[in-house]
């Protein structure tokens, strides 16, 4: 039943309403969440809520160009204006060292625009706007309102960019070793050691790139740009983003869209690999539900998971040529064999998971040698992303409030048919209980607490999202009395890319956020799984 979920403020239980008329249905995905949040702090040393602040202040200059050397196709529009937010880098302090947040404006196409911009979180944590604004724009987003694209505090533009490119490649290296691989891990702690340690050694307070202070970045940006008031579209850690400024900063938001959402209030470190777990057998059950793959890959699931036994005991090991023709080696545990598939639907879509696995099972490498090449991180984005925003946040927000053995209990209950040996890993190449340790930053369990708001949201989900779980929509919608969930059946993370379906209801609702949404273009997304 494809639905939209409305959530009212006569009501603590979240109603589902159907639509009718539908000739196609959703699978709502519900896995039961631990316990996923840390209880909430109140000592006398809880760590206040950054405020917006008077020191802040806003300049408008050229845009940089190139955006990305020797990437052309992402450079700025000319249409493009480009800016500086000044804020301090801690709050705490306000006469203390100040950061700069870059601001890419894009203005509305329309000769009619609407009043109410809407402005744009990026996930990650450690992406940036200006890696988006591109592809967005050429997508239509700004067709009717102006869209304004932030690189937060750490990313890409702006100053400063606390890098890791030693991380980054230590990750790129270990695609020749076991993934899984003690030696993987400490080369991976190493190069956090030395990336922390330039940090501070520029000057800078890791511990300040934080959810708080991010947030409080956007409460001052929209008062320094004069808007009165402005929509949220927040996708993975942006959405947590947007709900943390949802309940920290609700003054001047109109309305929020949370795309593939990451709740603050689920312990991301303790509960990730739910969202595999659940896409997995999403996965299985839709190949099972059409019949030209359930015919070709009539063991599909039990392939499956004896696969992963079998790269976790025995990995593949391959020789061939990277992208620029040199040889390399890669070296396929369960490990790289997951994330393949984890990242098929992220990356596009999921039409060619039941192949790979089958490939692979029977004992042809070519499929997942080439995902996993393909995920490289290529050299001239070593080092663009803002390593040390994602690592204070998975560490202080997360990791460092739950610990090992909560996070391997849960990790175990979701997927019981894994070998141990797998949750050394967190589903996005994290290391995060080795790597925490050296990436040492307060613990913020006070920045856990979900946001409850009467604000008007939109929640879009895709049925096969690996990264945020569709369940963890349900630990939101309890606290937002105005909120409607539609459900993107045969869809991975980051739903507003993978159709024009979910551009379409975003922009109906940020016509009239309090209207009901018609989601009913969903029920008539399809997917067909490769069988040749």
């Amino acid at each position: 039943m494809s639905t939209v979920h409305t959530t009212h403020s006569d009501s603590d239980r979240s109603i589902r309403r159907p639509i009718r008329g539908l000739a196609a249905s959703v699978l709502l995905l519900v896995l039961l969440l631990g316990a996923c949040t840390a209880p909430n702090d109140d000592s006398d040393d809880t760590v206040p809520t950054p405020q917006p602040t008077t020191a802040s202040s806003f300049e408008y200059v050229d845009c940089p160009s190139p955006n990305i050397e020797g990437v052309q196709g992402l450079d700025f529009a000319p249409e493009v204006r480009c800016g500086y937010l000044t804020v301090p880098e801690n709050r705490g302090d306000p006469e203390g060292k100040q950061i700069r947040i870059f601001v890419a404006r894009a203005s509305a196409t329309s000769d009619d625009p609407k009043p109410d911009p809407l402005v744009m979180l990026a996930g990650g944590p450690g992406g940036a706007g200006s890696f988006e604004i591109t592809g967005k724009m050429a997508a239509g987003l700004n067709a009717d309102r102006e869209v304004i694209f932030v690189d937060q505090r750490g990313t890409h533009l702006a100053d400063p960019l606390l890098k890791c490119p030693e991380a980054e490649q230590a990750d790129n290296d270990a695609i020749s070793i076991p993934f899984l691989s003690a030696d993987a891990t400490q080369a991976q702690v190493a190069a956090n050691e030395v990336c922390i340690r330039r940090v501070r050694d520029e000057g800078f307070d890791p511990a300040a790139y934080n959810t708080a202070e991010n947030a409080a970045d956007f409460a001052d940006l929209r008062v320094a740009l004069g808007i009165d008031e402005w929509n949220v579209y927040g996708v993975s850690y942006g959405s947590r983003l947007a709900l943390s400024y949802l309940r920290d900063h609700p003054e001047g938001i109109r309305s929020v869209v949370l795309d593939s959402v990451s709740p603050p209030n689920v312990n991301i470190a303790e509960d990730w690999w739910s969202a595999p777990a659940s896409s997995f057998r999403a996965i299985f059950e839709a190949c099972a539900a059409q019949l030209s793959c359930a015919t070709t890959y009539p063991n599909l699931e039990a392939d499956f998971f004896a696969t992963v036994d079998r790269l976790a005991a025995t990995p593949e090991v391959v020789e061939t040529t990277d992208s620029a023709g040199r040889p390399i080696i890669v070296n396929i545990d369960a490990f790289p064999f997951l994330y393949a598939i984890i990242m098929a639907s992220e990356r596009g879509d999921a039409s060619g998971v039941p192949k790979m696995i089958d490939d692979m099972a029977n004992g042809d490498t070519a499929s997942t040698v080439e995902a996993v090449l393909a995920l490289q991180t290529p050299d001239f984005f070593l080092g663009l992303g803002g390593w040390g925003l994602a690592l204070t946040i998975f560490c202080g927000e997360s990791a460092n409030i739950t610990t090992e053995s909560a996070y391997l209990a849960r990790s175990r209950d979701v997927l019981p048919e894994f070998p141990e040996e797998v949750f050394a890993v967190q589903p996005k190449q994290g290391r995060l209980f080795q790597q925490c340790p050296v990436w040492d930053v307060p613990d913020r369990p006070d920045l856990s607490d979900p946001a409850v708001s009467d604000v008007d949201v939109l929640l879009m989900e895709g049925e096969f999202d690996a990264a945020t779980a569709p369940a963890w929509v349900e630990a939101v919608t309890p606290h937002l009395s105005n909120a409607q969930v539609v459900e993107f059946p045969f869809t991975g993370h980051d739903v507003l890319d993978k159709s024009q379906c979910a551009k379409d209801v975003m922009f109906a609702f940020l016509d009239d956020p309090s209207a009901p949404v018609d989601g009913s273009c969903a029920a008539e997304i399809e997917l067909v799984f490769t069988t040749e």
